[in-house]
């Protein structure tokens, strides 16, 4: 090798390592390392130049700093050139040549270094201006300040000298440079700032050149060397500026300094950025750059906690009073432009960062303290409150008491600054939305709308408040002129003119803004939320919506309205009504809009030419009117809204909590434009109408909802896959709040739900089911925020909250329903145990519905058949149906592999879901299991018919019977199990319109089959029990439960005649499924069992007679089925014949329907009750008393064919004659046969005959009644004539008037119709009796106490017609109309009564119908009056 070699020819063939390496082939000794490293410097010493060496003592490969070297090369470096070495070379030739140059070998070595850096640099470094060097410079720079610390180490070189050198020529440094020098300790970032005099300039220069620079796209290096240049320079700067000492020197006071003032250049150049730009893509990279600086964990690094918080502190204040050019006027005017969702995302970034590290109230402290000792702008401050309250949830409890300290402090010393800084905070709070703070107007109504208010201590702080908002008045938007219009101050009554000042120049203001007082909205939104009114148009149909709804879930019309019809006259006239009275086409069925306008039509409140004028307009319309539209939305804020969803999706994967509630804030704004105007409500709570069989109509309102409900889905995916519901953040509770402030929205979301869960069940798949499942929870979750739902149609009475609503909507009815229903509720309530596991325990409840908790109760027993084993007691051992440690429910909820059998399992045995069973509203009582059960239709039921009669056998005897009634078990009392079954088949039967449908179409059959076990089982049971016990009585609990059910509160009329009717229709189709001998008892008396018929008796006169259908007449099952009760009944005792004669003697005389009926019915009741007997008493005849009904038949059906020779059985005449009648009516009406029967029983040959007669005719004229009211029933047509034919023989006596006005005898013929039957007797007298002839009247004119009956009659026929009875109309010619008989009766009275003898009437009797008629009809009152005078009568008369 040549020794005059040059440096570069030198480098080219071999490195100095490499020279060295080569050397190292055979190992030498330990003795040879000293004299081969003379050998090198000696060679070293021949014209070396020290630029190349400083290549050279580097890294032999520059280009792989990192890298590492193979085994031989290591082994000859280690053996070889060690560091050491390296920096003893250097030294020592850099000390050679110092001493040949004469100079200070410090000097050379900065010389040389600043060569080599230059040459590293290049001329780039002039035109990078704060850009970083490539991933090749910044190695070779690292090896070159690796070498000149091992200088500096061995006292060779001058940091000082160094930096002297570097900046001389003004030369700006390189941000990397100096970030090197700090790094590698050869230059500190401190000593810098302290010796350099200009390092203000060009540090804050350069840090904004970095900020703005823009790496090469893929290079990841570079990006971070940029980030730990940025976070140490900061680091340095926050150290060396907010770090307290006890004495500092000039010095550190002067970089303390300087450093403050580089950061607060930095601040107020991101604030000037902000400033500029609209968005954050406008101001690019840099600004966002530095943003992230402001992170306490890379600050942190280089600076103590108080330190950082010194300088968070200081950062934040400087942010707050950042050219505060805005004055208090300007942010009351301009404060709807400045909420969370308006506010540029750059300055609510910087607002977070900086409150990181600080709790709520040391920020609201800090921002209450900055308010009073600075200048603020008032812009920035707002826009912080607002970033606190969205990103904070516990910012709102903060703030109040903040609000609280500021008014207390403003009224105690009248403060105005206090007052307008707590008025600015309130509202921006409301601005954002009800889910983060309370609305302006309810603020202002609890601060001030009562007597407790702030201002009513003292009349001076009344006069301050009304001079406060007076003031505000020339800058005050229209939404809190009219909060403080709406719902003004508490106010005395003394000093009420005070108030009514600030009114009138509160509504100057609104007319100056042409929001006049009179285009108020009964129900605006008064909170400042929704930034500028609404148009007057789309406020007023608001008002009519929310007006409608109210009257349809009070009743009444609302007082808002009434006082808006009255004091608000111009807007009800000129808004309210034009909108209410929109022309539409009109429903069939009134719905509540045409109920609401009929109200105030009979209130008044709409002109008779308005409403004129719109019954017109609605007759015209073809169409129905869809209304006008207040926003015209187009597909914009749509695509707004599916990139926000996108965004959030993106930072619920990223677990970015804090920018997630930000974020939500966002949607929350867009999905104010898309659903604009939805008031918040100031009196009351929202109802929403869920119109179950229309879907949601806009087509917009469609897909945001189902954008909404799919990215929820998907969020809740996506945080899955990272955490269970437990340790997940709490974004979906978030996401449910931020849509429930908007009540149109929520009403799409319900309509949607609905309609999937009853509708779409089946289709859902697996994904979207967990999804809604999860979205339900958080929705009940927050039901405090949301509104009350009214189902239409309206199956539920009243109002409801959201899930016990949508809850409806998941059937069991089905297979399939079912299976959804399940998979549903499985997924529901897994997720709410898993989500109230980090929750504290009054939480927890709030995760798991109850209405979805019950249907799995259920549903898990029905579907599963192993889960109805022994139920697992809290706290008690752990049996074999519970694993002490069952899988993770949301695991097996989630696994794709599993079945919903085996999720629903796992739960079942999960200890948390049975400790919820011991709770009352968790539990699933009886008769709610019932209702459910007799919902399911039989032929498309999971179970077959054996399995579902084993499942009922279970519910009934194993699980509900031994239950304790607290728990909505039955307590082990068979009797109260036999209620609830009764109740709920009488329920299902009611419910259900058709009832074959409801036989053959639900469970009805089943539970009718467990009744009669059930039945059967008490039965048996008193049977064989000791007859002293005291055991179950069926029947008394069987008529309790009529009873109940009968006796309704509801006024009379035609509604509730129709429900009794139908209650007792249903109550017979059940009676005749039980056993027969229910309804007779036996008692023991002298050691003999007899039949006690009272019960029998009580029932059919108190209850059967109201529900016969023909008009007085048991239907024949009916009949039949109580006589064979009481041949059973008396089977049983020792003297069967006469315990059975005994009986029937006792309905003769006390139940005559029963009678009649089983005289009508005989034909066919004969060989069915000869045969039960003949079985019974082992082939005997029947008693005797019913052998007499054998007779009377026979005797009926001779006389009827005309054979005189048959004598009259010795019978009840009632029974004689419904023995004839039931053979008049058998043989087609036959006059000619009737006329030989009345040729027979002549009145005047026998008392008897006479009774039987008078019989006849009323079941005559209750025929003609009938046929009156039920004209279509042709049979009856001829039942006149038949009463003329009775009239003629019994006309001259009075027995016949009897029929009409019953007593003695002839008493017992009230108890074969229903009392509101025998109130249309009148109507029947009159239709009789005019029908006759002249002659025939003339005699019943004449005939004893025909007038008293006559004008009881015409009374009582009144009575009917002003009480509103809807009489029959004539349908044929013969007949009258019924107002023609009332014409016709009067006439008649007029004409009878002066032919009447004087003495026909008592002067008692007189006065009492002259008392009842004088009402009525005066014009009778005054007949009897005149023809019949007191003067005239006997004086013995009034003893009759």
């Amino acid at each position: 090798m040549s020794l005059t070699a040059s440096c570069e020819t030198v480098s080219h063939k071999r490195t100095l390592s490499d020279l060295l390496a080569g050397r190292v082939v055979k190992r030498p000794k330990q003795e040879d390392a000293q004299r081969l490293q003379e050998a090198a410097i000696q060679l070293l010493e021949q014209q070396q130049n020290i630029c190349s060496l400083l290549k050279e003592v580097g890294n032999p490969d520059p280009y792989n700093i990192f890298g590492t070297q193979n085994g031989e090369q290591k082994h000859a470096v280690s053996e070889g050139v060690t560091s050491a070495t390296a920096g003893s070379l250097l030294v020592c030739e850099l000390r050679r040549q110092a001493l040949q140059l004469g100079v200070p070998a410090a000097a050379l070595s900065v010389k040389m270094i600043l060569e080599r850096l230059m040459e590293i640099t290049g001329s780039e470094e002039e035109d990078q201006m704060g850009g970083l060097f490539t991933s090749s410079q910044r190695v070779q720079l690292c090896i070159l300040l690796e070498s000149s610390r091992e200088l500096l180490s061995q006292g060779a070189l001058c940091p000082k000298l160094l930096w002297q050198e570097y900046r001389r020529d003004q030369r700006l440094p390189n941000l990397e440079v100096v970030y090197h020098l700090h790094f590698y300790n050869i230059l500190t970032l401190k000593y810098i700032i302290e010796s350099d005099e200009e390092a203000r300039l060009w540090l804050a220069s350069q840090l904004k050149a970095l900020c703005g620079w823009t790496p090469p796209q893929g290079d990841e290096e570079t990006k971070q060397v940029q980030q730990k240049v940025l976070s140490t320079v900061v680091g340095v700067l926050v150290g060396s500026g907010f770090e307290l000492s006890q004495e500092p020197a000039a010095a550190d006071r002067r970089a303390s300094l300087l450093c403050c003032s580089v950061l607060d250049d930095m601040l107020f150049w991101l604030l000037d950025t902000v400033e500029k730009t609209l968005t954050p893509q406008c101001a690019g990279a840099g600004a966002d750059l530095w943003i992230q600086i402001f992170n306490a964990s890379l600050c942190g690094a280089s600076a103590s906690v108080e330190t950082l918080q010194r300088f968070f502190t200081h950062s934040l204040t400087q942010t707050l009073t950042y050219k505060p050019r805005l004055t208090v006027s300007d942010a009351i005017t301009l404060q709807n432009e400045w909420t969370f969702a308006k506010a540029n995302r750059l300055l609510t970034s910087l607002f977070r960062k900086l409150a990181v590290i600080f709790s709520m109230e040391q920020l609201l402290c800090h921002l209450q303290q900055v308010l009073e000792t600075h200048e603020v702008n008032w812009k920035h401050v707002l826009c912080f409150l607002s970033t606190l309250l969205v990103y904070n949830p516990c910012a709102q409890l903060s703030l109040r008491e903040l609000l609280s300290r500021l008014l207390s402090s403003a009224f105690e010393g009248y403060d105005l600054e206090n007052m307008i800084t707590a008025f600015l905070l309130a509202r921006q709070g409301a601005l954002e939305g009800p889910a983060i703070f309370p609305s302006y107007s309810n603020w202002f109504k609890m601060s001030f709308g009562g007597a407790s208010g702030y201002h009513a201590t003292s009349k001076k702080s009344l006069v301050f408040l009304l001079k406060f908002l007076s003031d505000l008045v020339p800058f005050e938007p229209p939404q809190y002129l009219k909060v403080h219009i709406l719902q003004p101050p508490y106010v005395p009554v003394k000093h009420r003119s005070l108030l009514m000042e600030y009114v009138s120049l509160a509504k100057t203001r609104l007319a100056d803004l042409k929001e006049s007082v009179e285009d108020m909205g009964l129900y605006e939104d008064v909170s400042g939320a929704g930034g500028a009114s609404l148009q007057p148009q789309c406020q007023a149909a608001q008002d009519v919506e929310k007006a409608v709804s109210l009257f349809e879930s009070t009743g009444r019309i609302s007082a808002t309205v009434m006082e808006a019809s009255i004091f608000r006259r111009p807007y009800f006239l000129a808004r309210f009504l034009p909108v209410l009275l929109t022309p539409r086409m009109l429903p069939v069925q009134a719905d509540a809009w045409m109920s609401f306008i009929e109200a105030l039509k009979k209130a008044d409140k709409i002109p008779a030419a308005q409403y004129s004028s719109y019954v017109e307009s609605c007759q015209k319309q073809r169409q129905q009117d869809g209304g006008a539209v207040c926003l015209d939305t187009n597909d914009e804020p749509l695509e707004v809204l599916k990139i926000q969803l996108q965004e959030f999706t993106q930072l619920l994967v990223e677990e970015n909590d804090g920018e997630m509630s930000a974020q939500l804030s966002r949607i929350s704004h867009t999905l104010s434009v898309i659903f604009p105007g939805c008031p918040d409500e100031p009196i009351g709570q929202t109802v929403i109408e869920l119109h179950t069989n229309t879907p949601l109509s806009p087509e917009l309102h469609v897909k945001v909802v189902n954008m909404i409900l799919r990215n929820f889905c998907q969020c809740l995916l996506d945080a899955s896959r990272a955490n269970p519901p437990n340790k997940q953040s709490l974004w979906a509770s978030r996401f449910v709040g931020a849509l429930l402030g908007n009540t149109q929205l929520v009403s799409g979301l319900i309509h949607r739900l609905w309609d999937l869960f009853h509708n779409q069940g089946s289709s859902l798949s697996s994904a979207h089911l967990l999804g809604l499942a999860a979205f339900v929870v958080h929705l009940h979750a927050s039901m405090s925020l949301g509104p009350l739902v009214q189902l239409v149609p309206h199956t539920l009475l009243e109002p409801v909250p959201i899930m016990e609503a949508l809850s409806s909507a998941l059937v069991c009815s089905r297979h399939a329903n079912m299976l959804f229903c399940v998979r549903f509720c499985v997924a529901a309530v897994c997720y709410g145990i898993c989500r109230g596991d980090s929750l504290p325990q009054q939480q927890k409840q709030d995760c798991i519905i109850n209405s979805l908790y019950k249907k799995l109760l259920y549903l898990i027993p029905r579907l599963l058949p192993e889960a109805r084993g022994a139920p697992i007691t809290v706290g008690g051992p752990i049996s074999d149906h519970q694993e002490e440690n069952p899988p993770g429910l949301w695991s097996s909820a989630t696994d794709a592999n599993g079945t919903w059998r085996k999720t629903a399992w796992h739960l079942w045995k999960h200890p948390a879901f049975r400790q919820l069973e011991h709770m009352p509203k968790y539990q699933v009582s009886f008769s709610e299991w019932l209702a459910i059960e007799l919902r399911v239709q039989r032929s498309e039921d999971a179970l077959s018919d054996p399995e579902r009669q084993e499942y009922q056998q279970w519910a009934c005897w194993e699980l509900y019977l031994p239950r304790p009634e607290e728990q909505g078990g039955c307590g082990g009392d068979t009797r109260i199990l036999y209620s609830h079954l009764l109740s709920a088949i009488m329920d299902q039967q009611l419910s259900n319109q058709s009832l074959e449908k409801s036989e053959t179409g639900t469970c009805l059959p089943d539970i009718l089959s467990r009744l009669q076990e059930l039945v059967y089982d008490m039965e048996t049971t008193n049977l064989s029990g000791s007859r002293g016990s005291s055991r179950p009585d069926v029947r008394d609990l069987l008529l309790e439960t009529l009873s109940q059910r009968c006796s309704s509160s509801a006024p009379p009329g035609i509604n509730a005649e129709l429900s009794l009717l139908h209650t007792l229709n249903t109550w017979n189709r059940v009676l005749l499924a039980l056993p027969a001998v229910l309804l007779v008892k036996m008692k023991s008396e002298g050691g003999r069992e007899t039949l006690e018929c009272d019960t029998l008796i009580e029932h059919v006169n108190q209850h059967q007679r109201k529900a016969c259908s023909p008009i007085g007449l048991l239907s024949f099952h009916l009949t039949s089925h109580l006589l064979r009760g009481v041949l059973s009944a008396g089977a049983r005792c020792r003297c069967p014949r006469e315990e059975i004669n005994k009986a029937w003697s006792q309905i003769s005389l006390r139940c005559p329907l029963l009678l009649v009926s089983t005289a009508h019915w005989w034909e066919r009741l004969s060989p069915v009750l000869s045969s039960l007997w003949s079985r019974l008493c082992d082939g005997e005849t029947l008693p005797e008393q019913l052998q007499l009904l054998a007779d009377c038949q026979s005797w009926a059906c001779s006389l009827d064919k005309g054979l005189m020779s048959s004598p009259m059985p010795a019978a009840e005449a009632l029974l004689l004659a419904a023995s004839l009648h039931r053979a008049w009516r058998g043989h087609g009406c036959d006059n000619q046969g009737f006329s030989a029967a009345l040729s027979v029983l002549q009145p005047e040959r026998s008392t008897q005959y006479q009774q039987v007669l008078v019989f006849l005719l009323f079941l005559c004229v209750k025929d003609h009644l009938s046929s009156l009211l039920y004209p279509q029933e042709r049979s009856h047509q001829k039942a006149a004539d038949l009463c003329r034919d009775l009239l003629l023989p019994l006309v001259d006596s009075a027995d016949w008037l009897l029929v009409f006005q019953p007593n003695g005898v002839y008493q017992s013929i009230a108890m074969v119709m229903s009392d509101e039957l025998t109130r249309l007797m009148p109507w029947a007298f009159f239709s009789v009796l005019l029908q006759q002839s002249g002659e025939l009247l003339q005699r019943a004119a004449r005939c004893p106490g025909f007038l008293h009956t006559a004008v009881l009659c015409y009374v009582g026929l009144l009575q009917l017609f002003l009480e509103g009875h809807a009489l029959k109309p004539a349908t044929e010619p013969i007949q009258m109309d019924p107002f023609q008989i009332l014409s016709r009766s009067k006439q008649f009275l007029l004409r009878a009564i002066p032919q009447t003898s004087l003495t026909a009437l008592s002067s008692g009797r007189l006065r009492q119908l002259e008392s009842q008629c004088a009402d009525l009809d005066p014009e009778v009152a005054a007949a009897l009056s005149v023809h019949l005078a007191p003067q005239s009568l006997s004086p013995e008369m009034d003893f009759l």
